[in-house]
């Protein structure tokens, strides 16, 4: 599938499609360059393991879905997630949980507020929450918008690898360029310039490079996607 296509039809139009990894796939392999699978297969780094932070997912079954919007608003961002296991020479993780969390364009959770941690009170709201499982080829992808940010971090995201008894292989967090999240930041309707940067940012600073998207394309109008490979053990 041509990615510039995908992307003009808007990621929201996604929402009636029920097969949404084999179109991913159908994505992907139409340039390896950039599918999320390694370039050195046999050959891979773990992913850092990074804080759940203040605001986990609370109860994950009940969200095992692609689209994670809810009712909020912002610029489209389709992430794939490709899972690879280092002891099994970084081959595709297949039939495993991946769970996605995130703030919305105002820095706010789901599921958390109305204290002084997030003053606005979200806790019967569960947006940009979701489950998926990995397909054959180890990838799960959710439809979502980009991130906002909130004081003290760099935009990112969550992401907990999981067995489907529980057993959590890996809590790990992404990254985006700077030069993606500044043209996101000054569209109307976000909050302008985080307050901190990639590299200011305590929870990436010994990790980066290892944190960051693999790969973010589209532009501000027709919204973009994101490609990330995450190893676990």
């Amino acid at each position: 599938m041509d990615r510039k296509k995908f992307l003009r039809s808007g990621l929201f139009g996604l929402g009636a499609i029920v097969a949404l990894p084999s179109v991913v796939t159908s994505c992907s392999n139409d340039d390896t360059s950039d599918s999320g699978t390694p370039d050195n297969p046999g050959n891979c780094t773990l992913s850092p393991t990074e804080t759940v932070g203040p605001f986990p997912i609370l109860t994950p079954l009940q969200y095992i879905r692609a689209s994670i919007i809810g009712d909020r608003t912002g610029v489209p961002l389709l992430l794939t997630l490709t899972i690879q296991d280092q002891s099994k020479g970084c081959t595709p993780l297949a039939d495993v949980y991946v769970d996605v969390w995130q703030c919305d364009k105002d820095g706010d959770y789901s599921q958390y507020g109305g204290n002084a941690l997030q003053t606005t009170n979200y806790t019967n709201q569960n947006f940009l929450r979701g489950r998926q499982t990995t397909n054959a080829n180890g990838q799960a992808s959710f439809i979502s918008i980009f991130p906002g940010w909130y004081p003290g971090r760099a935009p990112h995201i969550h992401v907990e690898v999981l067995t489907t008894t529980g057993n959590s292989l890996l809590v790990t967090q992404i990254a985006f360029p700077t030069d993606i999240y500044s043209a996101v930041y000054a569209t109307s309707g976000y909050n302008g310039a985080p307050d901190r940067s990639n590299t200011q940012d305590s929870i990436f600073s010994d990790s980066l490079n290892r944190n960051m998207a693999d790969s973010v394309t589209g532009n501000t109008t027709d919204g973009y996607m994101l490609l990330k490979t995450i190893t676990v053990v």
